[in-house]
């Protein structure tokens, strides 16, 4: 039997599906996914076409209802994964927890886990859930998984040591409930590890130069691929989609030019600084208005890649990176079209958890996996 036929995903708050990308990367076969977000449920299908989307809220999810559309039986699921909103989460401070949605969005999540007794679980969240309230929601997402069977371990992963051109912290759930021991991914990439950093020129640097507000549409490479990274991306793609440029507006556009690669809102000359910025301090807000460097990482890609909050100028040309670019600095292939709105497809990718960490992970499990197999052989 393949092995992708025996190790199965289901994506849970999946969106256009990073995290299942990277395991399918690795060998698993992703059977379904639910999100409440419409365009990224097209994106999801699109790209995991042995997949069923399941689409509404969690609330409305039942355990047979996915049984039923998989063809799973309980506690025959190798891996659900997702990214629950946990950040209000506690068992300690009931009050609290009881009236913010997204604590309930992770009872939804415990509820699913109970009902298919999937073998592993992995969740991923915000490096700044440790700060909340001491630790406790850490410790509480533990102690209930602990109390349906599960060991968890969790861990802050650097998306850039694993190959992502892009500074990005988050914090990811490894549990089982086969007494398996739990393994993160060690890092590859970076100093003292086997591989440099992935850099903005080696993600982006074959994209087609746009002008501001350009949408060519489907559009051909700049030039034939010159790093790992972009022979990754491309597959044996001719053609790239989602590469189009956001229009800013004149008064942006009259401050570009002065901001150099690695430059930020303090190279704007103070006459064409936005009223609010004339009071900053010289330390403060010191990604607004950055201008990506070639050599350099990307500064985390959020749900807009707008120049007024973040370093998302490209590195030479006057305009916003494109929903392409954004893609590539989260590692996404070019084969993942995205569906919707251009406000909503970059919603999509900065939501995402970037594919080759969820590789990473991906394989981190398959690896016990196998040396469990090893020793049950032996």
């Amino acid at each position: 039997m393949e092995q992708s036929k025996t190790l199965t995903v289901v994506d849970l708050f999946c969106g256009a599906g990073g995290l299942s990308a990277g395991f399918e990367m690795a060998g698993f076969r992703v059977l379904a996914g639910n999100d409440t977000f419409e365009a990224a449920g097209r994106t999801f299908s699109a790209t995991h076409p042995h997949a069923v989307f399941l689409p509404g809220p969690i609330q409305n999810l039942t355990v047979e209802q996915l049984m039923r559309q998989t063809g799973l039986k309980r506690g025959e699921l190798t891996v659900l994964v997702g990214g629950p909103p946990c950040q209000a989460y506690s068992v300690y401070n009931h009050q609290r927890g009881m009236h913010d949605e997204r604590a309930s969005l992770f009872r939804e999540y415990l509820r699913i886990v109970e009902g298919l007794q999937p073998q592993w679980i992995v969740m991923e969240n915000v490096a700044g859930i440790f700060s909340i309230a001491g630790g406790e929601a850490v410790h509480a997402i533990k102690l209930e998984l602990r109390e349906l069977g599960y060991e968890v371990e969790e861990k802050v992963l650097k998306a850039e040591e694993f190959g992502v051109p892009q500074e990005r912290r988050r914090v990811v759930f490894i549990g089982n409930r086969v007494g398996a021991p739990i393994q993160h991914p060690e890092p590859d990439y970076g100093p003292g590890h086997d591989l440099p950093f992935t850099t903005i020129k080696d993600a982006i640097g074959d994209l087609s130069p746009l002008a501001n507000g350009e949408d060519p549409g489907d559009i051909g490479y700049a030039h034939e691929p010159r790093s790992d990274f972009q022979r990754y991306a491309r597959g044996n793609r001719t053609e790239v989609s989602n590469h189009s440029a956001p229009k800013l507006g004149k008064v942006n556009l009259d401050r570009l030019p002065y901001i150099p690669p690695g430059g930020s809102w303090r190279d704007i000359p103070y006459d064409l600084l936005p009223a609010g910025m004339k009071r900053a301090k010289r330390s403060d807000h010191t990604k607004r208005y950055g201008r990506m460097t070639w050599d350099g990482l990307s500064c985390t890609v959020l749900t807009k890649c707008d120049i007024h909050w973040g370093a998302y100028i490209h590195p030479e040309q006057d305009r916003a990176i494109s929903v392409r670019e954004a893609a590539r600095l989260q590692s996404f292939p070019d084969s993942f079209v995205f569906a919707g709105s251009k406000t909503e497809q970059y919603v999509q990718v900065g939501n995402a958890v970037p594919p080759l960490l969820g590789k990473a992970i991906a394989t981190s499990i398959l690896d016990v996996m196998q040396d469990a197999n090893k020793g049950a052989a032996a």
